[in-house]
């Protein structure tokens, strides 16, 4: 054996990281071993040319509960998007916003010319419900799936496939919402009670921040694990003893190393990068295509929002596309020059990032939004798909997978 410790952790994404500091509070010997040469898994973010590009567009709220527990997101110098949403549908810009963030647009929202004013006011209080019933409740509610929650609340065709749709598609990864009616309330939740922004220095700031307070040295990354099994995790470099292993890796990883999981069927996601001179919009607000086109999910001017995601000068757009199929360059910057209402002949086309496995689908029955953790012989998962596909679900599976391993080796 090379080394020998209490608990080794495969995987140095979120809900890694996250068990580890719960570990590391508990003063228990821990060692994490990522096959990345970074840790963060899905959440990273690539330098080009003075550009700022995360893995696919990705945002933090701030009303995720576990966030708190792990760092202050004022270090992350957050820029901050508009509390809302503008909506392209026949050849016009309809905004509509939180007000209980930007007051001053609580009449434009209840005049905008989406769905209608009841569709508006039922939606409202669809929200204002989510928001304010202890999770408890939301977590107990009939489950179905999210479109057929929409439906039930009384929304008409209209504001789905018009607002809601394109919006949710972005946010869940599923055009179809199949997702959990659960799942869904607690997005609606945090939507409502949080901020939304990204960090100075792109979402690779995230896992950065979670991982600062645990030292270096017990973060082996390039570290492959082959095959665990009770009290040993295989590795190349040789093998590793320990108390427990905690499997926080993305799910087919996982499903390897623990033949006994279930498959998780993964939701695609493809994000478009464009650089342009002059900003399409004068504001960081997501703007979406209720012309029922569904080719572009959403795009935003990421730069308004926290312009070191740009060069000085230049704006930095990003678009994205929702299934497995992502269509041509081409196709996406026409339907882009249709939603801003603007050329984009100049722009520069950047990147594309696929991302085939961006989040893990999350169908009905998903209970409580969580799923066991240990798996007997000192064994142990963790992972959004343990929990719900999301930035809350990685950091609290983790940190429940760390809970667990403490209670056992105290136990035993």
């Amino acid at each position: 054996m090379i080394a020998e410790t209490d608990v080794v952790i495969v995987g140095g994404g979120l809900a890694g990281l996250a068990a580890a500091r719960r570990l590391h509070r508990a003063g228990t010997p821990w060692r994490i071993l990522e096959a990345g040469d970074v840790v963060g898994g899905r959440v990273a973010t690539d330098e080009v040319d003075g550009y700022l590009l995360d893995r696919g567009f990705q945002v933090l709220n701030t009303a995720y509960p576990k966030l708190g527990t792990l760092l202050d997101t004022d270090r992350l110098d957050l820029g901050w998007f508009t509390p809302g949403v503008l909506v392209r549908r026949g050849g016009q810009l309809h905004r509509l916003v939180n007000p209980l963030r930007e007051p001053t647009g609580a009449a434009s929202t209840a005049l905008a010319g989406i769905g209608s004013f009841t569709d508006r006011i039922r939606l409202a209080a669809l929200a204002a419900g989510c928001a304010t019933l202890p999770p408890s409740r939301l977590l107990s509610a009939p489950e179905t799936t999210s479109e057929e929650a929409l439906r039930r609340a009384g929304l008409s065709d209209e504001i789905i496939e018009e607002l809601l749709r394109p919006f949710l598609s972005g946010v869940l990864v599923d055009a179809e919402l199949a997702t959990s009616s659960r799942f869904l309330a607690m997005v609606l939740r945090t939507f409502v009670r949080g901020r939304i922004g990204v960090p100075a220095d792109g979402m690779r700031a995230l896992p950065r921040a979670i991982a600062a307070p645990l030292p270096a040295e017990l973060i082996d990354t390039g570290m492959p694990v082959a095959e665990i099994a009770p009290g040993r995790v295989r590795t190349q470099a040789g093998d590793i003893g320990c108390r427990a292993v905690v499997v926080a890796v993305d799910p087919t990883t996982a499903g390897t190393l623990l033949p006994e999981l279930p498959t998780v069927r993964m939701n695609a996601y493809t994000t478009y990068y464009h650089s342009t001179e002059s900003a399409p919009l004068d504001e960081p607000i997501l703007l979406l295509d209720g012309d029922r086109r569904e080719t572009v999910a959403n795009t935003v001017v990421i730069s308004q929002a926290a312009p070191t995601y740009a060069p000085a000068g230049r704006h930095l757009v990003a678009t994205s596309v929702v299934g497995p199929s992502a269509p041509p360059e081409s196709a996406v910057r026409a339907e882009l020059t249709r939603l801003y209402g603007r050329s984009t002949a100049d722009w520069a086309h950047l990147t594309t990032v696929s991302i085939p496995a961006a989040l893990p689908a999350a169908p009905p029955p998903q209970g409580r939004l969580r799923k066991p953790v240990s798996l007997g012989d000192g064994r142990y998962v963790a992972g959004d798909h343990r929990a719900s596909p999301s930035i809350q679900g990685a950091l609290a599976s983790g940190w429940e997978a760390a809970g667990a391993v403490l209670a056992d080796l105290r136990a035993a």
